[in-house]
């Protein structure tokens, strides 16, 4: 195989163009088997946008191609595929996993492939029914703390944006493994290539559902309603759970996939003895824009209706520093998407960012978010990251009066600093006066700016005013602040030894709950590092 690097063509190019392309750089004549492994948009040279392409080739004659082509952008190529370390398990011990998010359902998916017929706990609902109670309590503020956007099958990913990329590096082929069982569950192809994949609430749904079929089609069990409150240990062992305060589930082997939003579990846990540390994290607002103010910015143009539906609604990442070193930096960033009500405790609010598959909304919006770590917190606690995290949802609950807060940017950076005065339009770019948000849920306008500690508002406003440089109109005034987002990942970490195992044997903390991950794809990729040490523990007890 051959692997041709940095190939550019223009957006809008056919698939006949692209194979010509390789053609031409191949100097031959038969047409190769092209297969597409990264395409981004390289928009360097506004308001000209091209793509860029990694891609494997196939051709009769290899090594006589290879020989006469251009060696800086062509390579000799041997594709690794993933390989899961055990296969046909007939024995009878059988692995629980606590949790059905992305660690839960790939470590489940992966036990249930090699034959050890895992069975799945999930507090929460199927996502079918799970749906339906998130749509409920958007539509009439009633909480039901079981089923949220935060528990139930498929985890807090379930309603975002769906995205799929990853920082974390990936030599043993777990993210493409992560990404094909996504596109054999329902998702489409271009996850596999594009360089900011992504799927979508709508299609995520019924990728989840399809995730779950294969664990119970493969001899995997999902069990729903079935909260783990408690923990059995015997001298330092894992040896079972109880499921509701009532019944009481044998177990050696139990894989801890929670998910960031499971307080209470971590708290049975900690009056365990389970060794567990605070974790610094990042906590902020949200911010919306009009989707066609991003899409100029990056694409350097109004894009025709034929552009847009190739290049789809224009993302962005943006990071600053502020005067005290805090880190400023956007997150979870929904093109066309909407701002939603995420909270999961009674009292208690927090939001979150979701598109659906099409990301067609009138809005963009991301957090806005500042790092935070644990001197913040009041306190050494494990457990002060988690009521730190309720205090600031706390307020956010009592300013909204129970539903999502809004400010606009001139009256919150106002609040901050004290000068009413002061206004910015992003070097002459203006929102309109009625620039309305895009919001899953009830909203109010009120004053966001008194949710944060004031270093935290003084850091953020910092770094929206950096990217109002950046990003021409991104610190206006009549930008939507909405808050808290206070859920970007786990404020504890679960500590764990080089074999997955925690402070009690048997016990395997996994995914972004246990403080491992930061996203649906390396959450995956931690679930299935975690079944493969799962199963390699079970087929050692059994020699």
């Amino acid at each position: 195989m051959l692997r041709i690097n940095q190939l550019k063509l223009p957006v809008g190019h056919s698939r006949e163009e692209l194979a010509e392309r390789v053609k031409k750089l191949l100097r031959c004549k038969e047409t190769p088997r092209i297969t597409i492994v990264r395409r981004s948009i390289d928009a360097r040279k506004k308001p000209r946008l091209y793509f860029n392409y990694i891609l494997n080739v196939q051709v009769a004659d290899q090594q006589e191609v290879y020989r006469r082509c251009d060696k800086s952008q062509v390579l000799l190529w041997e594709e690794k595929t993933y390989q899961f370390p055990a296969a046909d398990y007939k024995g009878k011990k059988r692995p629980v996993i606590i949790g059905t998010g992305p660690a839960g359902l790939f470590c489940g998916y992966m036990l249930a492939e090699a034959g050890f017929c895992p069975i799945l706990l999930e507090r929460g609902k199927p996502v079918e029914e799970r749906t339906g109670d998130v749509e409920r309590f958007w539509e009439t503020g009633k909480l039901n703390p079981e089923s949220n956007v935060q528990f139930g099958e498929g985890g807090a990913g379930t309603f975002s944006d769906g995205k799929l990329n990853t920082l974390v590096k990936d030599k043993y082929g777990r993210n493409r493994e992560v990404l094909s069982l996504f596109v054999k569950a329902g998702a489409p192809e271009e996850i596999l290539y594009d360089h900011k994949p992504h799927i979508g609430t709508d299609v995520l749904c019924r990728v989840v559902s399809n995730l779950r079929k294969a664990i119970l089609d493969k001899g995997g069990e999902v069990r729903f309603g079935a909260k783990v409150t408690d923990f059995e240990i015997e001298k330092g062992q894992i040896s079972g759970v109880v499921i509701n305060g009532k019944e009481r589930l044998g177990a050696e082997y139990v894989i801890l996939a929670p998910g960031h939003s499971a307080r209470d579990t971590f708290s049975v846990l900690y009056e365990k003895g389970v060794a567990m540390e605070p974790k610094a994290f990042a906590v902020g607002l949200r911010v919306e824009h009009p989707q066609k103010m991003i899409n100029f910015s990056q694409y350097g143009k109004t894009a025709t209706a034929a552009e847009e539906e190739i290049l789809g609604s224009a993302a962005y990442k943006v990071t600053a520093k502020a005067a005290d070193g805090r880190g400023v930096y956007s997150f979870c960033m929904c093109p066309g998407g909407y701002v939603v009500n995420a909270s999961s405790e009674p009292g208690r609010l927090a939001v979150n960012g979701m598109s659906f598959s099409k990301r067609d909304g009138e809005n963009a919006n991301s957090a806005v978010i500042v790092s935070v770590t644990p001197k913040d917190y009041g306190g050494s606690h494990p457990l002060a990251g988690v009521e730190f995290q309720r205090r600031l949802e706390e307020k956010a609950f009592e300013i909204g009066k129970g539903s999502i807060p809004v400010e606009r940017y001139g009256s919150f950076r106002a609040g901050v600093t004290g000068n009413r005065d002061c206004k910015s339009f992003g070097d002459g770019f203006k929102l309109p006066d009625d620039f309305a948000p895009c919001i899953k849920g009830k909203w109010s306008y009120q004053p966001v700016h008194q949710i944060l500690p004031q270093p935290l508002n003084v850091a953020f406003v910092e770094g929206m005013e950096q990217f109002g440089k950046i990003i021409k109109g991104f610190n206006d005034e009549n930008v939507l602040i909405e808050g808290v987002e206070s859920r970007t990942s786990s404020p504890v970490r679960i500590l764990r030894d080089e074999r997955m195992q925690a402070s009690v044997k048997g016990l395997y903390p996994c995914g972004e709950g246990a403080g491992y991950a930061g996203g649906i794809t390396s959450a995956a990729m931690d679930g299935i590092r975690v079944a493969e040490e799962v199963a390699g523990h079970i087929m050692e007890s059994e020699n």
